[in-house]
Order: structure tokens, then C-alpha cells, then sequence
């Protein structure tokens, strides 16, 4: 009886890249979401009015904020109305020439409003606006 030497051709070694691309993407997908989740927004809610006109504006600005119950935020934080003369009449005294945008919730009262508009102007700023949302095109 002969017996047949069997010859087998040893495999190459191959590395799968299908899987480590599936790994890398999971890791990506997961580290996106992760970092989003990790944001805080301090900003102060309100529903501003729309506008057509409206302006995108710079960063350094002031803002007051007045919410649906009335109660003001100058850049974020709680302050009377006050407060927020003698701060800005401090820094418009030393000669800023900045921006004062005034938020308003559209449920605000006018009357409010024009209480801040007035007291913004006596503290001696002369460029005052008003931040509104761009209405949606009906088409």
C-alpha cells in the first residue's frame, strides 16, 4: 500500500480591516454623542418675536433679556433694573461705544419693555436693538 504525501499549502496571514472599520465608526458615533451630551446651555429661554429684517450681531455685545414674567437678565445673570443702569452707565461713562440688544419674550408686557428701552438710553447708550427669530417662508 502507498500512501500519498498530501501537500497543503500553508495560508497567509491576512488582517480583516471590516471589523476594525466597524470598531472605529461605533468609537466615532460614540464619542460624537458623548461629547454632546456633555454641553450646558446657560442661556435664558425666551420666545423671541419674528422678524423678516433681522440681523445676525456680534458677540461682544450687551444683552438684556426680559422674560414672560418680567424678571431681567443683563448677559445671563438675574439683575434689577438698577443694577443694570449703573452698570452700563459705568462702562458707557468710560467710553465704550458698544451694542445693547434687548431679548423680550413676545409675552411680555410693552410697557416693560419701554421701561428698559428708556433706562438703557438714560445710562447714555446710543445704539440700542432688538433680538427677533426670522419668520419661516410660506411658500
Amino acid at each position: 500500500m502507498r500512501l500519498r504525501k498530501i501537500t497543503r499549502q500553508a495560508k497567509k496571514a491576512r488582517i480583516e480591516i471590516i471589523p476594525m472599520i466597524d470598531t472605529m465608526f461605533f468609537l466615532l458615533v460614540f464619542f460624537m454623542i458623548a461629547t454632546l451630551s456633555m454641553t450646558v446651555m446657560r442661556g435664558v429661554p425666551v420666545n423671541l418675536p419674528k422678524t423678516e429684517s433681522g440681523d445676525k450681531v456680534k458677540k461682544e455685545n450687551h444683552y438684556i433679556t426680559v422674560d414672560k414674567e418680567g424678571v431681567l437678565y443683563f448677559d445671563k445673570q438675574d439683575m434689577p433694573l438698577e443694577e443694570i443702569y449703573k452698570t452700563l452707565k459705568a462702562e458707557w461713562s468710560a467710553g465704550s461705544e458698544g451694542l445693547v440688544i434687548i431679548n423680550a419674550d413676545e409675552g411680555t408686557s410693552h410697557g416693560k419693555v419701554m421701561e428698559v428701552m428708556d433706562t438703557v438710553k438714560l445710562a447714555g447708550v446710543t445704539r440700542l436693538a432688538f433680538a427677533t427669530k426670522p419668520k419661516k417662508e410660506n411658500p
